[in-house]
């Protein structure tokens, strides 16, 4: 019938529209004219538009209806209403018609379709959450693809299940560059940047071509490890390629480069993007304020309410952390009360200020040379370098004692072990042993770059101040909470932090 054919052309076009409401109109028309319990194309079409439109759910009664009036869901039906379950986890009744849809495909014999099958997969992983129910269609599925793989992939991803994650992307018989981004954001988010940029690298020799979600990934990891040449060959690679720098590309460079202890290289780049949002706003505030550059962060942050955009709970936490790092106490009172006048979650943020918390993570140190990210945790001596980084320890001892009078801070060492083990634990502490590694690693002049997971503690802070002196090198310091830059004996962080 054309005017059937009118209708479904009408629907095809609102796929993909955000708005639901133009659909919703040409519901009702259906409905009155009595066109739609007379077909399954219809039902069909107005599923699939729901289904990619900013309210999903309303998509999820038109199965009902569909049955009420004596027609059979298509193959093209099911996957786009068990999109639509997926999307809508707080719908009332969700999980229980997506258990029905399940058994309606069995006995309708639609699971043999490949669509229909990622589908079941993607709403037994996410919105049921049964992961080995989804494993099992997986194994027994007739035909599987890329996007069944990836499916799952990310869904082990997102729920810390890296391991069995990776396990089923290199069970993969072909990958696509969604299953390598899968892969790379999932060691991100999972705190391990050093496998994510090995398989980026990976990705590399195999010849698939990069997206920006991968890219984004390898800077947030970069940005973990402080990699920063790493970091430098992805924004080469964008420009290289004229590749449009997006919102999210943006922030995530001015993350790494802040992270990696070029914030000024993070602020060209943040003033050259053309959209900002409040997430790029927020984290050039934050990067300045790591770095003791608390004026210029609170500056920056009064440029971001005047242009509009206003601040989160997260930019209001990244300026008090301005005010911390550079005991600009007034100011921070300031902000807060202005927090408290406009938030309701002022509890919230005086809590994430105020909260210490003993820590019982081991100090772990990265140090980047020639592009290869080398890691030390307080007293491992694993690494296959250990004995010329313990020689060379012992001369900083040695030279740091004579020349510039130290004497160990026991206070910082373990206080379960005897008193004279206290200095040799302090010698191992993971930013000495990375620093003893850089200095035996890398030519005179350069500068050595740290990234630690604790706050430095008061000896090492003391200690790498005064082998700056000693050997006459810059040494960039991020830790916990902000950057430290050691040259000629002192800190930038004038030893407040």
């Amino acid at each position: 019938m054309a005017v059937v054919a009118r209708y479904l052309e009408l629907l095809s076009r609102c796929r993909g529209g955000g708005d639901a409401r133009p659909i919703a109109r040409i519901q009702a028309a259906l409905v009155t004219s009595g066109l739609l319990r007379c077909s399954a194309e219809l039902h069909d079409a107005l599923v699939r538009a729901l289904a990619s439109s900013a309210r999903p759910h309303l998509a999820l009664p038109l199965y009902a209806h569909l049955h009420r009036s004596g027609l059979l869901p298509t193959p093209h039906t099911l996957p786009s209403l068990l999109k639509s379950l997926a999307l809508s986890p707080g719908a009332p009744g969700a999980r229980r018609l997506a258990l029905a849809v399940h058994a309606h495909a069995v006995k309708l014999g639609l699971t043999g379709f490949l669509l229909v099958n990622n589908a079941l997969i993607r709403v037994h992983a996410s919105l049921i959450g049964c992961l080995p129910d989804a494993h099992l269609l997986l194994r027994t599925s007739a035909s599987v693809d890329a996007s069944t793989f990836n499916t799952l992939i990310t869904v082990h991803a997102r729920a810390g299940r890296v391991a069995d994650a990776r396990s089923l992307f290199d069970e993969m018989p072909a990958k696509n560059v969604v299953s390598w981004s899968a892969m790379v954001n999932g060691y991100v988010q999972a705190g391990d940047g050093k496998e994510a940029l090995v398989v980026f690298s990976r990705m590399q020799a195999e010849g698939v071509r990069p997206e920006d979600t991968v890219l984004v990934g390898v800077l947030a990891a970069c940005a973990q490890l402080g990699a920063l040449e790493q970091g430098k060959w992805v924004h080469g690679y964008l420009k290289a390629n004229s590749i449009s720098i997006t919102v999210f590309l943006g922030t995530a460079l001015v993350d790494m480069y802040a992270k990696c202890g070029e914030v000024q290289l993070g602020m060209e780049v943040f003033e050259g993007m053309k959209d900002k949002n409040v997430l790029a706003w927020t984290t050039m505030i934050k990067g300045l304020a790591m770095h003791g550059r608390g004026s210029e962060a609170l500056i920056l942050f009064s440029q971001m309410e005047r242009s509009g955009v206003n601040p989160d709970d997260i930019a209001f936490i990244g300026a008090l952390c301005a005010c911390t790092h550079t005991g600009l106490v007034d100011k921070g009172k300031e902000l807060f009360n202005s927090m408290v006048r406009r938030h309701a979650s002022a509890r919230e943020i005086r809590h994430q200020m105020r909260e210490k918390g003993v820590d019982k993570t081991p100090g772990c140190s990265n140090v980047e040379i020639r592009g290869v990210i080398h890691q030390f945790i307080a007293g491992d001596l694993s690494h296959p370098r250990i004995k010329d980084i313990l020689t060379k320890w012992h001369e900083i001892d040695i030279r740091i004692r004579t020349e510039e009078g130290y004497v160990p801070d026991k206070k910082e060492a373990l206080l379960d072990i005897e008193e004279e083990e206290k200095e040799g634990a302090l010698s191992r502490h993971s930013e000495k042993l990375a620093i003893a590694f850089a200095l035996i690693s890398t030519s005179d002049n350069t500068p050595i770059r740290i990234v630690k997971n604790l706050r430095v503690c008061q000896d090492c802070h003391h200690v790498t101040k005064l082998i700056s002196k000693v050997y006459r090198r810059e040494i960039i310091v991020r830790d916990r909470t902000r950057f430290h830059l050691f040259k000629d004996g002192s800190c930038s962080c004038k030893d407040y932090w």
